[in-house]
């Protein structure tokens, strides 16, 4: 499952190589929400794994981004006790002006495009 939040981009760290096949780089995006008349602030860290991790390149601290990501989620057990990590794997990374500009409207129809072709029309000049 997918899911999509745009916050600003407060810290991004440098690619770690986990090991000889894993690599990943981790960044943190700030989200502002306001509840019962009072500002919440919520730091949200995202990890990039393998080639993703250079998603990251194009964008500077305090940018405005859109992540898409999934959760994960692991069961981890060691000395008889028992753990549970979740993490947000993003997969993609656009600027908030980038992502906008992508959704423009088509340009409006105009009466040359509503003239109906002649099938029979033997004129053109090609």
């Amino acid at each position: 499952m997918n899911f999509d939040i745009e916050g600003k981009l407060i810290e991004k760290y440098d690619t770690q190589q986990v090991s000889d096949r894993f690599r990943k780089r981790e960044f943190v995006i700030e989200i502002v929400e306001e509840a019962y008349g009072k500002e919440f602030i919520n730091c949200i860290k995202f990890q990039l794994n393998q080639d993703k991790c250079s998603e990251l390149d194009a964008f500077k601290i305090n940018d405005t981004i859109k992540v898409t990501f999934n959760i994960k989620g692991r069961k981890w057990e060691k000395n008889g006790s028992v753990s549970y990590f979740t993490n947000l794997e993003a997969w993609k990374i656009t600027g908030v002006n980038q992502a906008a500009s992508n959704n423009v409207p088509p340009p409006p129809i105009s009466e040359v495009d509503l003239i109906p072709l002649d099938e029979d029309n033997d004129d053109l000049p090609f």
